[in-house]
């Protein structure tokens, strides 16, 4: 470009000097090809953006040099003139356009970026929104769940709660019924131990420290006999009700003698009457395994044997009963 404009100068100066003589001293519409020219020659923008169309236009304006410079009719140089200013017209407008193009361009490649700009920061602030949302949605689902959580642990123990709470009514409740009933226990063991000892008081039986004793007399029976007299009987009729009212007891029925008469007539004596007892209340329905009987003869007297009076009340039998688990003191 820059060879282009130093001929074109050089040959624009030729033409001047030569014409000193021999051409017109100017075109007008040379000389305006010229200068619209070098307007475009020194405008960057035309350089830059129409080159090709500068040259051409460079080339038109040398044929009309040249036209001028061979002395070509004047009409021939006004057209090749006019010519090389519509080419610079035109490699300006090229210019002009494509500048404006390139503007268009830039400006919608800067609206571009700040839309693709806006666009990434809407996206930033969406996605950090996004996150945000989620964190807090996660932050959400877990209290959501310890809430879940505390709930279900209230719920665990308000049941506890109930089933201690139930736990407790039915425990006072056995409580209750427990203390009614040791009460109703104890009352009627009252009205047992009323009743047994109405009873045994009507069995003249004595309390000593083998347990409830009941004595047959020697009046109950003949002299040296062992069979049971009428009274003595009854008195055991009143001892077998007692026991098949009180199916628990057991006796043990023991005999005894004075001293008069040998060792061996009263030990045999007191087997034999202690015997009858027996007897009778097994033949009034009591069982056999419930009576025990011994005979110990002349002794374990209750009084002296110096009197009349005194060996009637050695002359006896004993009827020792059990306690209410069947146990019997033993001598």
């Amino acid at each position: 470009m820059k060879n282009h404009q130093m001929f074109l100068a050089a040959l624009i100066a030729s033409a001047t000097l030569a014409g000193c003589d021999s051409l017109p001293a100017n075109n007008s519409r040379l000389e305006e090809a010229r200068g619209e020219y070098r307007t475009a020659q020194n405008d960057p923008q035309t350089v830059n953006l129409a080159a090709g169309e500068l040259k051409q236009a460079g080339d038109a304006l040398n044929k009309a040099n040249d036209a001028w410079t061979k002395r070509e009719s004047s009409a021939e140089v006004d057209h090749l003139a006019y010519l090389a200013k519509q080419r610079v017209a035109i490699a300006q407008e090229t210019a002009r356009q494509k500048a404006a193009e390139m503007s268009v361009t830039n400006a919608n490649m800067a609206r571009d970026q700040v839309r693709l700009a806006a666009r990434t920061q809407e996206a930033d602030t969406a996605q950090r929104s996004a996150v945000a949302a989620q964190r807090q949605s996660e932050e959400s689902q877990r209290q959501s769940e310890a809430a879940q959580r505390q709930s279900e642990a209230s719920q665990r123990q308000s049941e506890a709660s109930q089933r201690d709470s139930e736990a407790s009514q039915r425990q006072s409740e056995a409580s209750q019924h427990q203390s009614e009933a040791s009460q109703q226990q104890a009352k009627d063991a009252e009205m047992r131990a009323s009743q047994l000892e109405a009873e045994l008081k009507d069995l003249n039986a004595k309390k000593t420290d083998r347990g409830m004793v009941i004595t047959i007399g020697d009046v109950l029976f003949d002299t040296n006999k062992a069979q049971l007299k009428p009274g003595g009987m009854r008195s055991v009729e009143k001892l077998a009700g007692f026991f098949k009212q009180y199916p628990q007891r057991r006796a043990l029925v023991e005999g005894f003698t004075d001293s008069t008469g040998s060792e061996s007539i009263n030990q045999e004596l007191s087997d034999r009457r202690a015997n009858a007892v027996r007897t009778a209340l097994v033949d009034m329905g009591v069982g056999r395994d419930r009576i025990a009987t011994h005979g110990y003869g002349e002794a374990y007297p209750v009084a002296s044997n110096d009197s009349a009076s005194s060996r009637q009340l050695n002359r006896r039998v004993e009827i020792i009963l059990s306690n209410e688990d069947g146990n019997i003191v033993s001598r």
